[in-house]
């Protein structure tokens, strides 16, 4: 069969790694790629946000399953689109990718089936954000409503930056539409953990766990990024922790689906806040987390081709799933100066001394002969070991490998 991924991150490299695995598979498309993704599959100059040109991409070269990886395609109803011409195609609809293209929308879901999430108050208005931004206390989160690339989240240590943050989301739009309407939470303390689930419309079935590191520094430090690195399984996730996840958060997720007439069917990445085993929801996303791909499919022994037909069809069982007892840690190099200001087309070298480990192109091109940045997240060096620690060492003596100018990232993934 023939597969159609879209999308040219690491995510995407790494479901075209997994998905090359499966003897279904006979050819594989991305579009855009980049310049790793060209190693296994064939790159397609078509941008993600081009639904319809996708759309015809894939009925002329007979596509079987298109993947969608990016959010911006969910929330822009490319799922409504290829199903209307017939092709199958693995990511929500448009109604259910809400969840992402509002935060706002979510806490309302959130709120209504007593799903366990930070206090919280939307905002169109600045004068009354700033009035009030008081009663939140500090520590506050800030978020834009709509969709910001991962970086819509601000946390305001005290009221000068919070101030500042409304006026930048609001006023200067530096967010654009997305920051119109904000959302102003209480701060959660705690550890970050991440589940991916698949979700096939009837059941909401679980993924490997992950931590996510989200700081561009060591010790949490620096402004949020798209995240700097993770590992699999999150250490926090016991057998206690894992039946109270399921219980008092995924259970009554599904159930709001079915009761909101919502046919979900794709993956839900549901970010949690936990702190003395009591998890809250911090955000959902419609789609693959990145870099938490990376780390958990490393870890999957299953045929993921098999998985994404089985949810199209609505009927996936957790036995589908079948996991490695290996853990996996993920290390993201960056450019210099991300999540802000960075420069792109700088050469990289080393690629080719790595050495047990998997290198997945984040931000990449050719250029000139030469693989070259193309992103503020460049690569993501990840490897698995017996236990996190050795995961971990292997990561990072190969991160140690590559170099280009101005590359940055986090030693403590996993520590």
């Amino acid at each position: 069969m023939k597969v159609l991924v879209i999308g040219s991150g690491g995510r995407e490299h790494a479901l075209i790694w997994k998905i090359k695995q499966s003897p279904k598979v006979t050819k594989i498309f991305c579009a855009p790629g980049n310049a790793g993704i060209q190693e296994l599959a064939t790159n397609v100059d078509i941008p993600v946000e081009d639904i319809k040109a996708l759309a015809d991409f894939a009925v002329s070269e007979g596509i079987d399953l298109t993947v969608v990886g990016p959010e911006i395609p969910l929330v822009a109803g490319i799922t409504d689109e290829f199903k209307a011409r017939g092709l199958n195609v693995f990511g929500p609809d448009k109604a259910c990718s809400e969840f992402e293209g509002s935060k706002a929308f979510t806490k309302k879901f959130l709120y209504k089936y007593e799903i366990p999430t930070a206090k919280y108050k939307e905002y169109t208005n600045l004068s009354q954000a700033i009035s009030e931004i008081d009663t939140f206390g500090y520590p506050v989160v800030i978020k834009a409503d709509g969709l910001a690339a991962g970086k819509g989240v601000i946390i305001a240590e005290e009221k000068e930056t919070a101030v500042k943050t409304l006026k930048d989301m609001m006023e200067k739009e530096v967010f654009g539409e997305s920051g119109k309407r904000i959302v102003i939470e209480e701060f959660l303390e705690g550890i970050e953990a991440s589940i991916l689930c698949f979700v096939d419309g009837n059941k909401i079935i679980p993924m490997e766990s992950a931590q996510d590191y989200k700081r561009a520094f060591d010790q949490d430090k620096g402004p949020n990024t798209g995240g700097m690195g993770t590992y699999s399984p999150n250490r926090l996730f016991d057998s206690e922790l894992n039946k109270i996840t399921k219980d008092e958060i995924l259970q009554p997720i599904m159930e709001g689906f079915i009761s909101e007439g919502l046919d979900y069917r794709g993956v839900l990445f549901v970010g949690l806040m936990i702190k003395n085993n009591v998890p809250k929801v911090l955000e959902f996303n419609v789609r693959f987390g990145d870099p938490e791909t990376e780390s958990v499919l490393l870890r999957l022994e299953s045929d993921i081709v098999e998985i994404f037909q089985k949810v199209i069809a609505g009927n996936l069982e957790e036995s589908d799933l079948k996991w490695k007892e290996e853990k996996a840690v993920c290390v993201v190099l960056a450019s210099g100066g991300y999540p802000d200001k960075y420069e792109k087309n700088k050469e990289i070298t080393g690629l080719a001394d790595v050495k047990n480990a998997v290198v997945f192109h984040c931000g990449t091109k050719c250029l000139d002969g030469k693989v070259v940045t193309n992103g503020g997240r460049v690569l993501a060096v990840t490897a698995i070991g017996n236990t996190i620690e050795e995961a971990a060492d292997i990561a990072y003596e190969n991160a140690g490998k590559i170099y280009f100018e101005g590359m940055q990232y986090r030693k403590d993934i996993s520590k």
